[in-house]
């Protein structure tokens, strides 16, 4: 009985001792400067994704946004026969479609392929500012976790360096001690790369949406262009 009482309270101590070693482990700060430089490498990408994300995300909800009846005023405008009229409701509107659709009515009177064509090279050029900063945001997603194994392998290699300096004996705390430095830049790594790679999969479908409304005013556009003038 005395045996049992005894291993009890071994157990309990090794427990409050496990505790009070985990409440150390936990703390943020502690996590971060022990995995190492890469570390801070990783911390600044996180930085430059959320300025990235938040960024490009007010820029392509501001290009998103176009009111409702600026085709129909384009429509009658260019109907009634006023092309100045159209050119200052594109030129009051602050959007890609607005522009887009400037450009086609600045080449009214030429031939429709040619029309076409401008409407969609200032598309393109619309598309490729809208897209500033997304390739940096993909390179993050997939470099972040790539960086954060980096610095697990440098960690592993380090501990096993590290008992082979002590006569190659297993000695499981310096194991341990060292996976687990070397794990902290993998957790890193992963907790960058993942929204990373949401929000850039995310901007991207916002993006594409915006490209489908724009063709559909090409669309438009083209249409009242082929509507007899009043």
């Amino acid at each position: 009985m005395n045996m049992f009482m005894q291993a009890a309270e071994g157990a309990v101590e090794i427990a409050e001792g496990m505790d009070v070693s985990a409440a150390k482990t936990m703390k943020f700060w502690d996590l971060f400067t022990s995995g190492g430089w890469l570390m801070w490498v990783l911390l600044l990408l996180g930085a430059l994704a959320v300025f990235l994300f938040v960024e490009r995300f007010i820029a392509i909800r501001k290009a998103s946004r176009m009111n409702m009846g600026f085709m129909n005023r384009i429509r009658e405008r260019i109907s009634d026969g006023n092309v100045a009229g159209a050119l200052e409701s594109c030129r009051r509107t602050d959007s890609p479609i607005a522009r887009m659709i400037e450009k086609g009515i600045e080449r009214i009177g030429r031939p429709m392929p040619e029309i076409q064509n401008a409407i969609e090279n200032q598309a393109n050029l619309e598309v490729s500012k809208l897209g500033v900063g997304l390739p940096y945001l993909a390179m993050i997603s997939g470099g972040a976790p790539m960086i954060g194994f980096l610095g697990t392998v440098i960690g592993l290699v380090a501990a096993f360096m590290k008992m082979e300096g002590m006569g190659g004996t297993v000695d499981i705390s310096v194991l341990a001690g060292g996976m687990y430095v070397a794990m902290l830049t993998t957790v890193g790594g992963l907790i960058v790369g993942i929204p990373a790679y949401f929000g850039y999969n995310y901007l991207v479908a916002r993006v594409d949406r915006l490209i489908f409304q724009m063709e559909a005013n090409s669309i438009a556009f083209m249409d009242i262009l082929n509507q007899p003038v009043k």
